[in-house]
């Protein structure tokens, strides 16, 4: 269950190497750890459900632990044979990333800031240069030398103060996503006693240099629920309540808008969102109500002069429309349209500029961005000649600039940062990821989108990408990424450690299931509630598409998911478990059911809009026809690793857990079955760079031991 870690599971993309002096043992011949049986009963609408593995959730229990290490102990067993391969894909990937690296620098409030990795070192140095990138370098934040005493560590936010001379940062040692925040002082370098601790993360400073307005976590939902009003250098304990979110089906956060004319409280669910305003000037004063939530029309708030410009679904806009109201009178009465409601067109966000706006759109599956003149003299286009490809607005935080920048890259091609003038239109790339292989030529590889035809009638987009000269007769291994939830759309991307992966043989695809929004908000509506199914059926009808069309076998066919998209392999693997080799399954969400019964549980409330609330027979009957670890049966399944951490903060570790213990007793092949715990960390895995390409060596070295591919 994950909305915002999504982009970390679409870089896990693929390689490999070894040597094969080292046997795999036998199957079978290292006993696989069992977990001793403890049925609960759950019953709910006549239906009583037995649980046997709902002790591991109890997370101090000695026994816990050591079921978790056991299983982590197997699984170093019986993939010792390929430590030489994880070796050897950590280094080809490590090789091939540039590590004494940096960012393109921007502009705000008269300094250039820019972020800068060194060699050999895993986390970022973020510094800043007043007026001119030739001048003294000032170093905010080494994150090597904060990390050295944590096993984890994040640095997740930091925002200067208007008048440059403090910075508020907030960082997680746990990996539970509770930040703590601090304050600095970038004139002496002194750490404030002010220490703020349970925010998400989210602040945002008022224009009196001393105010800061902070969103509170709740320690056992995690939920966003209170928005604080903090005063420097005072006790946090005594910290002003602004405003708390009673609704516990909604999150709360605070920002700042581009203007810096308006501190800004959200509060949205799925289908609902409401916002209140402040004058960044007059922090004392109280929030002014923007327009009064109503369940399903969701809005988002943008300052630009005299108006507040909207994008929405008001009116059954289900694509959105971008519309604006004065700012003295922000009902949704007075809301008048900007850019009307269109069928095929879905805008995904905006930059405002002083003399430019700029759209982001999606038009059958492709990004596309519109640039107008505030004054409608000029309205124009960036299109681009490509079908897997990804390109998004980045950080336009000068409100006064004329140039746009934003990225672009494909499965093929590296990651860019462009800087596009709005008034002479020349494009400038001002970087270029590069690929520290001298054999690497973007030119060697296919890129294809194609359309696989649903049990329903509707064509699923796909993205793949393969080195030319591949025959497209059944051999080829081919890994298959899915997700489809929330609305994340997962464009195609280009990723450095896919590339050994392709160079020998493998065939990289992502099938654009429903629940993502990348055929427009419809797409997505089709996907959630009690239309999940389609996620799950679509996925399948990909792969055997792909089979039909020669791209892979059964033998040779591999799916990878995390989260919700663990929930997707986990689903996958009930279905159609004849159609996978392997599967790798990462912090999946799989015991939908006991989750979305439990309150208490992070995120649950505020997901019922999502996959339903099973306190309702409909969907409670819905969950439990698909729910993975309901649905577990006495037959045979793929080979399958899943992999958790024992921090989770939103999918809790005991449900992978659990699932693979059942999985145990029921299946009945001699495949592959891997719980690997990360007891030191949560949801997004190892933090440092170093030590992430090592979880992905892992993962990488599973898909290839199964392929026998060892050189």
């Amino acid at each position: 269950m994950i909305k915002n870690s999504l982009f970390l599971f679409v870089s896990i993309m693929f390689v490999f190497s070894c040597n094969n002096e080292i046997k795999p043992p036998l199957k079978n011949s290292i006993i696989p750890p069992k977990a001793e049986k403890s049925p609960v009963s759950f019953k709910k609408f006549n239906n009583i459900r037995i649980d046997d593995y709902y002790w591991l959730k109890e997370r101090d229990n000695p026994e816990v632990i050591d079921y978790l290490e056991r299983e982590n102990d197997y699984y170093e067993k019986m993939t010792s044979h390929t430590q030489g391969l994880q070796d050897k894909l950590f280094n080809e990937i490590k090789n091939k990333i540039k590590e004494e690296d940096e960012s393109v620098p921007y502009f705000l409030n008269g300094y250039w800031y820019k972020t800068k990795y060194k060699e050999g070192l895993g986390y970022p140095i973020y510094t800043r240069y007043k007026d001119s990138l030739n001048n003294k370098e000032e170093v905010l934040f080494d994150c090597n030398e904060l990390a050295k005493k944590h096993d984890y560590f994040n640095l997740s936010n930091f925002q200067i103060s208007p008048d440059n001379k403090i910075v508020a940062f907030s960082t997680d040692t746990v990996s539970r996503r509770l930040y703590t925040i601090q304050f600095k002082n970038l004139e002496t370098g002194e750490i404030y006693n002010d220490k703020i601790i349970n925010s998400s993360g989210s602040f945002s400073w008022a224009n009196d240099n001393s105010t800061l307005f902070y969103t509170n976590r709740d320690v056992n939902t995690l939920r966003n629920d209170k928005i604080f009003k903090h005063i420097l250098n005072s006790n946090y304990q005594k910290d002003e309540l602004v405003y708390f979110e009673k609704d516990e089906t909604f999150y709360t956060n605070v920002s700042k808008s581009k203007s810096k004319k308006y501190i800004i409280i959200s509060s949205y669910s799925t289908l609902t969102s409401e916002f209140q305003f402040l004058s960044a000037d007059n922090p004392n004063d109280n929030f002014t109500l923007f327009s009064k939530r109503k369940r399903g029309v969701e809005y988002n708030i943008n300052h630009y002069k005299d108006h507040f410009y909207i994008i929405t679904n008001k009116d059954n806009a289900f694509n959105y429309k971008l519309m604006k109201t004065k700012i003295n009178d922000t009902s949704s009465d007075n809301w008048e349209d900007v850019i009307e409601h269109r069928k095929n067109i879905l805008i995904e966000g905006i930059d405002i500029f002083k003399d430019h706006l700029v759209v982001s759109e999606r038009v059958n599956g492709l990004n596309r961005i519109n640039i107008k003149k505030w004054d409608n003299s000029e309205n124009y286009f960036l299109n681009f000649d490509n079908e897997t490809f990804s390109s998004n607005t980045t950080a336009n935080l000068d409100f006064d600039s004329n140039k746009l920048r934003y990225s672009y890259n494909s499965l093929n091609e590296p990651y860019s940062v462009v800087e596009f003038d709005m008034i002479t239109k020349e494009k400038n790339i001002l970087k270029q990821h590069k690929v520290l292989d001298k054999n690497f030529d973007k030119n060697n590889y296919i890129t294809e989108r194609i359309w696989a035809k649903s049990r329903d009638g509707n064509n699923i987009p796909i993205s793949l990408i393969y080195k030319k000269g591949i025959k497209k007769d059944g051999s080829n291994p081919l890994l298959l990424y899915g997700y489809g939830s929330y609305g994340n759309t997962i464009d195609p991307s280009f990723s450095i450690s896919r590339l050994s992966l392709l160079d020998r043989g493998f065939i990289y695809a992502i099938s654009h299931v429903r629940g993502s929004e990348y055929l427009g908000r419809d797409w997505y509506e089709n996907g959630k509630l009690l239309n999940k199914k389609n996620t799950f059926f679509d996925f399948v009808d990909s792969t055997k598409f792909l089979i039909s069309q020669g791209y892979t076998s059964a033998d040779h066919s591999y799916a990878y998911g995390g989260s919700a998209g663990g929930l997707l392999m986990g689903t996958v693997i009930n279905i159609a478990p004849e159609l996978y080799n392997g599967v790798i399954a990462a912090v999946p969400f799989v015991d939908v059911i006991t989750t979305m019964l439990d309150e208490t549980i992070p995120l649950t409330t505020s997901e019922y809009d999502e996959w339903g609330n099973p306190n309702k027979k409909q969907y409670y009957d819905y969950m439990l026809s698909y729910s993975p670890y309901d649905n577990v049966s006495k037959m045979n399944y793929p080979n399958l690793l899943v992999t958790t951490g024992l921090h989770d903060s939103q999918v809790q570790y005991w449900e992978p857990a659990k699932w693979v213990a059942k999985l145990r007793d029921f299946k009945l092949d001699d495949n592959h079955l891997f719980l690997n715990t990360n007891m030191e960390t949560g949801h997004g895995g190892s933090s440092g760079r170093f030590e992430a390409i090592k979880d992905l060596a892992k993962e990488y070295a599973f898909i290839l031991d199964l392929e026998n591919i060892y050189n």
